[in-house]
């Protein structure tokens, strides 16, 4: 039997949900003996279920995983350490690529990378890192993440 922290997080999540692992099962039209194996670590979900696990419980798969990776906002590039900050996709289901301040039910914030560096570089700017300062960073930084390669 391995301990791990997907196995932890699969009961933790089900009992939290005051949730029996025959609910769980029925739910993700599982056995009950495959969520049992989950829970001991036996076996893994594939990632259809782990699909279906972000779902049923609104968290994201990463934290599913025991968050075994950091992720950034591929878009803005700010760090999101918490599910309440992970954009959501027209069905509700959570998108870990993006802050949901930069995209929200299928449709980007900020429709050229300049838009953004502007939105950046006004509210994050100070004193102490002015504004031409950021603006230089994020026109930087910005070309880096994903969602503005090939742009």
């Amino acid at each position: 039997m391995t301990t791990n922290p997907t196995t932890i997080m699969i009961k933790d999540l089900r009992e939290r949900a005051g949730m029996t692992q025959e609910a769980l099962a029925e739910r993700l039209m599982v056995t009950r003996q495959a969520v049992s194996r989950w829970e001991t670590g036996e076996t893994v979900p594939n990632v259809d279920t782990l699909k279906l696990l972000s779902k049923q419980f609104d968290v994201s798969i990463n934290t599913i995983l025991g968050s075994p990776r950091k992720l950034t906002c591929q878009c803005c590039g700010m760090p999101m350490e918490e599910d309440s900050i992970l954009s959501r996709e027209p069905d509700g289901a959570i998108n870990e690529e993006y802050c949901q301040w930069c995209y929200t039910d299928g449709a980007f914030t900020y429709p050229t990378m300049e838009s953004l560096i502007d939105y950046l570089s006004t509210h994050f700017s100070s004193e102490q890192w002015p504004e031409a300062a950021a603006r230089a960073y994020y026109a930087k930084a910005l070309p880096k993440l994903a969602h503005w390669q090939g742009t």
